[in-house]
């Protein structure tokens, strides 16, 4: 300070000294402060890695959200379509819920939430928003077993709404579908021809939709024409279904 102060020659070194000092403090400042950056540049990189992932876990939840309000909606469009059928029905009838499926791919049955407690009986006819789905087979007190149109040892009577046609319809075990037996290869069915209940079986009241004719195949080998019908009811997605009593049983 004094030879700061007293000598002028001094300030003209300290200025020539000064550049190789700044010099060396930067070389010494320089790896601490790429060292800095670097633990800057992981701790960013590490914030947008966990960041992403807590996005990622978020719309995963968000996507199931959406996926369980759109199943939400179709159970309640579905409800509603069986509240408006079951207006439509003159007899009486009961909205049940599916509780289970048969995990046989060959045995076509179903679990309903009512029994002998609701009245449920044998040979009850079961609807959906759509047309026919089965009968009642079993009856618990509080759960019924549902034979489906489509299973091999289901059969109802049926008519084509175009001309009246009579037939027998079963189930077909390896289409899904139904198939009617006996039709003599001269009997005029139809591609795209609808079928209805007949009224003329055990359980079901004339008129119920049943399907529509999907394939009409008349071999001159055969005796019987092979015609297939794809059902009107949503056998593999409905989860509500209509119980239907009869006229002759709606006051017991």
């Amino acid at each position: 300070m004094f030879l700061d102060k007293h000598v002028a020659a001094i300030t003209q070194i300290r200025s020539i000294l000064s550049v190789p000092l700044t010099s060396l403090q930067y070389l010494v400042s320089w790896p601490i402060e790429l060292i800095d950056k670097i633990n800057d540049t992981i701790s960013t990189h590490d914030s947008l890695v966990q960041e992403n992932l807590d996005l990622k876990a978020e719309q995963l939840m968000l996507r199931a959200q959406v996926q369980r309000l759109i199943a939400i909606e179709s159970e309640n469009n579905q409800l509603k379509a069986l509240v408006s059928a079951s207006q439509q029905l003159q007899s009486k009838v009961v909205i049940a819920q599916l509780l289970a499926v048969s995990a046989d791919p060959f045995l076509k049955q179903v679990i309903v939430n009512k029994g002998s407690h609701d009245n449920v009986f044998i040979g009850q006819p079961v609807l959906d928003a759509n047309g026919v789905m089965g009968k009642v087979t079993q009856v618990g007190t509080l759960t019924s077993r549902v034979l489906l149109i489509n299973d091999v040892h289901s059969g109802l009577s049926v008519q084509v709404v175009r001309n009246g046609v009579r037939a027998i319809a079963v189930g077909d075990s390896y289409s899904g579908q139904l198939r009617l037996l006996n039709v003599p290869q001269t009997v005029d069915i139809q591609k795209g021809d609808v079928l209805v209940t007949s009224g003329l079986g055990e359980h079901f009241p004339e008129g119920y939709p049943v399907g529509q004719i999907t394939t009409v195949i008349k071999d001159p080998g055969l005796q019987f024409a092979t015609i297939m019908v794809h059902p009107a009811a949503h056998l593999d997605r409905s989860r509500g279904v209509l119980l239907v009593w009869p006229a002759n049983r709606a006051k017991l």
